[in-house]
């Protein structure tokens, strides 16, 4: 069961439900992926709306990270997920909200 409160979200990826979390670690990680040196300068990056598609798989790599998980991005890649790229994209907004949102519910 995901905890919200520490910005979990759960994701179906090739059938099997994942808990994903963009912790301070995984943050770290993401920021060395994406050539980023600062929070600051990754929220810039997410908030234009022109994330690529090594974008999402960066951040959704990030989140299983947090979530306890190792995989490579090609592993994640090969999954298979409800709704094709539209689903890769709405898990990856769906983190990003859960990380960054201040108004999330509590």
């Amino acid at each position: 069961m995901v905890n919200a409160l520490r910005g979990e979200i759960s994701a179906d990826l090739d059938g099997k439900s994942w808990t994903l979390c963009l912790t301070l670690g995984a943050l770290a990680c993401l920021e060395n992926d994406l050539g980023v040196s600062n929070l600051n300068e990754l929220t810039e990056r997410f908030s234009n709306g022109k994330l690529s598609a090594s974008d999402i798989l960066n951040i959704i790599k990030a989140g299983l990270s947090g979530g306890g998980y190792t995989l490579t991005t090609q592993e994640i890649a090969d999954m298979r997920v409800e709704g094709g790229v539209s689903g890769y994209v709405q898990i990856a907004a769906n983190l990003l909200e859960a990380t960054f949102s201040p108004n999330r519910d509590e």
